[in-house]
């Protein structure tokens, strides 16, 4: 028996179009199909896979959350640690970037409109450190 590998993680959001244009303008995700769901929402792709899944709930009287709970961060495994640094800096997104002790993994971390912490994992020597 296996749990398995993660499959998606889902926000709920007041900020919909902001956060979809997040999700793909920043991090490059890709806004796909989603199921014809009683609710809107968006769903986002990473290497044809649905990884984020939005629910906007601007129509109901739910609270906006400040902020991912009790989940501290959502990580991706990532590649092109100089060109994400670069496309932060030129959008203007407030970041840190860090090595982890013994060299072996680059990690960036930003948050996205609902304040979601976002780790970006890069393998060192797959980028040439």
């Amino acid at each position: 028996m296996s749990v398995g590998m993660l499959d998606h993680f889902n926000i709920r959001t007041r900020k919909l179009a902001e956060t979809v244009r997040f999700y793909e303008e920043v991090l490059g995700l890709t806004k796909g199909d989603r199921p014809d769901f009683a609710f809107p929402g968006a769903w986002l792709y990473s290497e044809g896979k649905p990884v984020v899944h939005l629910v906007d709930i601007a129509p109901t009287s739910e609270p906006q959350k400040p902020d991912s709970g009790v989940v501290h961060h959502i990580a991706f495994a990532s590649r092109d640690y100089r060109g994400m640094k670069q496309r932060l800096e030129a959008k203007g997104f407030a970041f840190k970037a860090r090595e982890v002790p013994g060299g072996h993994i680059w990690q960036i971390f930003v948050s996205d409109p609902n304040g979601v912490l976002i780790e970006l994992n890069y393998d060192a020597a797959a980028e040439g450190g």
